[in-house]
């Protein structure tokens, strides 16, 4: 498996851990028989926890898309591997901010998450003119 892929799993499991603490620490008021029950989540942090659990689950399908379509047409690999490791990066960061309620940054965080997806996304439509 190349870094990227191992990548995809990292970002599966974050969005799984951004959760997962909150539930298990809260486990007396927690229903797991109600997972999605809102009063759980009226505490601010466990709201904020929801909600990058959630953008996780919407951010992991265009990467993994992105990240094996750029493997599959032949993408400079180490560029792939570098973008996705980058792409955790900042999607930890972005969890961090998240969770400590800064919203401007969390935007900017965001939207670097984004380009990086796009630049691999686009990376064999462009291999071309990038540097082997």
């Amino acid at each position: 498996m190349t870094i990227a892929e191992w990548c995809i799993f990292g970002s599966l499991i974050l969005y799984l851990l951004t959760i997962a603490p909150f539930k298990a620490v809260g486990f007396r008021r927690f229903d797991n028989s109600k997972p999605r029950d809102p009063a759980f989540f009226e505490d601010p942090l466990r709201a904020r926890a929801l909600g990058a659990h959630l953008n996780g689950i919407e951010a992991f399908p265009f990467f993994a898309v992105a990240v094996l379509l750029a493997e599959f047409r032949a993408g400079p690999q180490h560029l792939i591997d570098e973008l996705a490791v980058l792409f955790l990066i900042v999607r930890i960061a972005y969890v961090f901010t998240y969770l400590g309620n800064r919203p401007t940054l969390r935007t900017i965080l965001w939207s670097i998450g984004f380009a990086i997806n796009l630049g691999i996304f686009f990376m064999p439509a462009i291999r071309g003119y990038l540097p082997i």
